[in-house]
């Protein structure tokens, strides 16, 4: 760790202890030996995204202060923060910001939180969800392999808090797996909310190394395809980062193998390196390219599917029954 006026900096890839003690790796993976990583890919035009600034991010920051969230916007270090906070909306990540896994294309930081939780947590964010007015709001989390339920009790109490205070906000909850343990997904698919997300993140074959050896491309298909069958009402999600080295025939298969689970909603984004230690990008995959995808996804029956660069699994989430790709274009043709 060094300092900057007197300020601790905490370089990325190395050992550090936050606010509550915990100790973890910044940013969620180690850092490689001087020299073995390969720098950071210089990004298209297509690929960028206005700085964050303006009155409503700083309303927005300020409120997530006060409130002591954590936001996957800042945590991951998404490209759309400015866009998402300037309109008064905020994916709030609950039970802390230390996952106790370690994918290879994540920022957030990783360790072990010992069963630490926030107990003020659900009540904090209900008040914050009703202090920006949120109509519709997305809660995230870390992995929390280290309480026995994996957090779900603690997500079903923040889901069940925002709908106490503020009854009419729709809640998506974009979940880990819990192990796949199927009871934990149906205590947060009982808790109130109209969206289940779950992340598949990658095709098959890139799986393993792209996740943690404890997440799985079939355990979250298992887990996706419970919620389903569970609670039918529930609408269900995933999301898939382009640019790693899938191909289009693994992207094709990604999307029969979702939609036999019975998922109602999937998001295509490109993966951009956090930190030179993470994954490399194998290709920048062109706006034309996104908008192929998305109509193979429409055509294998999907309800809708938003496909672009700069797209995150959570971004622009109470536009998706737009229909349109949540505005980003012109809405695709019919097709059938």
């Amino acid at each position: 760790m060094s300092d900057f006026k007197g300020i601790p900096i905490v370089r990325s890839g190395t050992k550090f202890r936050n606010d509550q003690g915990i100790a973890a790796i910044k940013n969620g993976v180690k850092a490689k030996p001087r020299g073995d990583a390969r720098p950071i890919e210089r990004k298209p035009s297509w690929l960028r995204a206005r700085l964050p600034a303006g009155r409503g991010f700083d309303a927005v920051r300020r409120n997530v202060r006060e409130h002591r969230l954590a936001t996957v916007c800042e945590e991951s270090m998404c490209p759309n923060i400015g866009e998402c906070w300037n309109n008064g909306t905020a994916t709030i990540m609950v039970m802390g910001s230390v996952c106790t896994r370690a994918c290879q294309f994540c920022a957030v930081d990783t360790g072990n939180p010992g069963g630490w939780l926030d107990p003020d947590e659900p009540a904090n964010t209900a008040r914050s969800v009703a202090l920006m007015g949120l109509k519709y709001v997305v809660l995230t989390s870390v992995d929390r392999d280290d309480l026995a339920d994996g957090g779900a009790a603690h997500y079903a109490a923040c889901v069940r808090a925002i709908k106490a205070r503020t009854p009419e906000t729709a809640v998506e909850a974009l979940t880990p797996d819990f192990q796949g343990r199927l009871a934990d997904v149906e205590t947060v698919l009982d808790s109130g909310l109209e969206v289940f997300a779950q992340n598949v993140e990658t095709v098959r074959r890139l799986t393993h190394p792209v996740r943690d050896p404890r997440a799985g491309y079939d355990q979250t298909l298992a887990v996706l395809g419970h919620a389903k069958r569970h609670r039918p009402d529930v609408l269900t999600k995933t999301s898939l980062m382009l640019g790693l080295g899938e191909t289009d025939e693994e992207i094709r298969e990604t999307l029969k193998d979702l939609r036999a689970a019975g998922c109602d909603i999937v998001t295509f984004g490109q993966y951009l390196r956090p930190t030179t230690h993470h994954l490399p990008v194998e290709r920048f995959v062109t706006p034309e390219a996104f908008e192929r995808y998305r109509r193979w996804g429409l055509e294998q029956g999907f309800l809708e599917v938003v496909s672009g660069p700069l797209v995150r699994s959570s971004y622009r989430a109470d536009r998706v029954f737009e229909k349109n790709n949540v505005g980003l274009d012109q809405p695709a043709a019919d097709v059938g």
